[in-house]
């Protein structure tokens, strides 16, 4: 028995980094499992290899959301939860931010939760779960990525909203909050072929070795467990709250 025998679950930017190790979990704990993403050639190689549907989604589209939502239903016949995982982060001070970089930022992370939302709540069966893909920096501050972090702070506002709204159907409705994760998003190297990309995570374990507690960069698959938690029954009594996972990193920093 798989803890999510049964259940239909879309998973956004699944077609890489914590949203593909999400959907390769949630498929062997026995969910159908929709990719979701703008990366049309990763995303299909993904579903194909998972027995998995895959999606085209712009996540700042509301028409692409309702083609995804509706791909889900005739495929499946229900949904049961969103993972809302796709996200951009652009460094830049915040003097020095573009609009349109301010724009695109927001139009991903902010306004691609909400639409998630949005669109599928509705159409969800009760007892479902939302699982909010948040930042380490939606609970702090950190230089040079302010829109990034408004935009997480964002989610977490959101996030608390449609717990209490949706709460009346046993939706429940959580965020994840994840510190530096070894993704193309921290390690541009994965995007790069002719990179060497374990040797640049190795580089990373030691620069987060003297950051946070624990000593490393978290990995892709460790959120997932966290998106499996949060997705599951596992966690049946919590909705409306932000689950920081960043190794020990927002405890503070130590001086010995």
């Amino acid at each position: 028995m798989g803890k999510l025998d049964g259940r239909t679950i879309i998973v956004t930017g699944a077609a890489r980094g914590q949203g593909e190790q999400e959907a390769r979990l949630f498929v062997a704990e026995g969910a159908n499992v929709v990719v979701a993403d703008v990366l049309d050639d990763q995303g299909g190689a993904l579903a194909k290899e998972l027995g998995a549907l895959y999606v085209h989604l712009d996540v700042g589209s509301e028409e692409d959301w309702r083609a995804a939502l509706a791909a889900a239903k005739e495929a499946y016949g229900r949904v049961d939860g969103l993972v809302n995982n796709a996200g951009i982060l652009r460094f830049n001070s915040l003097v020095d931010t573009p609009l349109d970089e301010f724009m695109q930022v927001v139009r991903v992370n902010q306004v691609g939760c909400f639409l998630g939302m949005k669109t599928v709540a509705p159409e969800m069966e009760d007892g479902g779960t939302i699982v909010n893909t948040a930042s380490y920096t939606a609970v702090t501050g950190m230089a040079a990525v302010g829109t990034y972090a408004a935009t997480k702070h964002a989610i977490l506002g959101l996030t608390r909203v449609a717990a209490l709204e949706l709460a009346p159907r046993g939706i429940r409705v959580n965020a994840m909050c994840p510190g530096a994760i070894d993704t193309a998003m921290s390690n541009p190297a994965q995007l790069d072929p002719e990179a060497d990309a374990e040797e640049t995570s190795r580089a990373l374990d030691g620069l987060y070795r003297k950051l946070v507690p624990l000593g490393r960069i978290g990995r892709p698959q460790e959120v997932a467990r966290l998106a499996l938690f949060l997705t599951s029954e596992d966690s049946s009594y919590i909705t409306g709250q932000p689950f920081v996972i960043d190794g020990g990193w927002l405890a503070g920093v130590s001086v010995i």
